[in-house]
């Protein structure tokens, strides 16, 4: 009953802030991560028994293949700032969702609504049955940083080839984002809890991830080889697109041998990052980050959001739609306590 009780109380909580269909929640009380962690989920199957029995929907996850621009680089003052691009087509409302777990660390996470069934004309409006499917909203995180200053955000590839361990417990990919943002402090931490765990990725949409954390440590993790593969760099700062580029690889979509030539979309808007970036001798402001997103994001309407995560002062700015006119501010804290 608690529970139920939690999920209306973060229901309620839904407001509407930009026009473009962004929407912000603050989940309340315990989403039942800790129990999920137990058990797992070995396919979608899983994980609707899962929520079925501990929240309360039917709901399915249905994930597809984001086109995405991620980076993370400092500002003047020398603060770690995450930054972050979510493409994907067709368009689909948004949520920034604020959670604060018992047994877990306070984060704030970006959602995209076509996975929990919403789309053109469609969205959660507060206390009403439509809105319901938006209690898997923990489930479901594309993005997200937490109130320690580690940052996560999923990018899509052609191709992964993880190993299954049947001693580890298996996690979808938004649940493997859910697991660094609630228990991990940095990246070294997140890496070794991924370690942990055997990923699935649903309908074969496979991903990378890249991390980063307020040290300025950072990663890019594919699955490959039958394993976890860490691709890190020394320079300080770091990009990630849509090609998959451990050892060199440099694998672009819809591929899975090595591209002949650094062409191609997800080249140019990871060319036109690090460009940015080398300009300001790595160094952005946010008012200049707020610029390469809006640059480098997808000229045709598929651009769902931009987020920026200051992983120092653990403050940020979102916007949907490339409107920089509606810079969202917020807080890492902000969430329910």
């Amino acid at each position: 009953m608690e529970n139920l009780k939690n999920a209306l109380r973060s229901l309620a909580s839904i407001e509407k802030i930009d026009d473009y269909g962004m929407f912000r929640m603050t989940y309340f009380g315990d989403y039942g991560f800790d129990d999920f962690l137990k058990v797992g989920a070995k396919c979608e199957d899983d994980l609707d028994a899962f929520f079925s029995k501990h929240l309360f929907s039917d709901v399915s996850l249905n994930m597809g293949k984001p086109g995405c621009t991620v980076f993370w680089t400092r500002n003047k003052k020398g603060e770690v700032l995450f930054c972050r691009n979510y493409d994907y087509w067709p368009y689909a409302p948004s949520l920034q969702l604020f959670t604060n777990p018992n047994n877990g660390h306070a984060s704030v996470s970006t959602v995209y609504l076509l996975f929990l069934e919403y789309g053109e004309g469609s969205a959660p409006s507060g206390l009403d049955l439509n809105s319901f499917p938006t209690v898997l909203a923990p489930y479901a995180p594309m993005d997200g940083a937490n109130e320690k200053g580690l940052a996560i955000a999923l990018l899509a590839v052609s191709t992964a080839t993880p190993t299954f361990d049947e001693s580890k417990v298996t996690l979808d990919v938004c649940a493997s984002i859910r697991l660094v943002l609630d228990k991990a402090a940095t990246t070294d931490e997140a890496i070794a809890l991924l370690r942990q765990h055997n990923i699935y990725f649903a309908q074969d949409i496979y991903c990378q991830f890249l991390i980063a954390d307020a040290s300025g440590k950072s990663a890019i993790i594919n699955y490959w080889e039958n394993d976890l593969k860490v691709t890190t760099v020394d320079t300080p700062y770091q990009i990630a697109a849509n090609f998959i580029p451990y050892n060199g690889l440099n694998i672009p979509m819809g591929k899975e041998s090595s591209a002949a030539a650094f062409t191609g979309f997800e080249f140019e808007r990871y060319n036109t990052a690090k460009a940015a970036i080398e300009a300001g001798g790595g160094v952005l402001s946010e008012e200049q980050a707020v610029d390469v997103l809006a640059q480098v994001g997808c000229q045709n309407g598929g651009l769902q959001w931009s987020v920026i995560y200051n992983l120092t002062t653990l403050e940020g700015i979102i916007f949907a739609g490339k409107n920089k006119g509606n810079l969202i501010s917020f807080n890492l804290q902000g969430g329910a306590k």
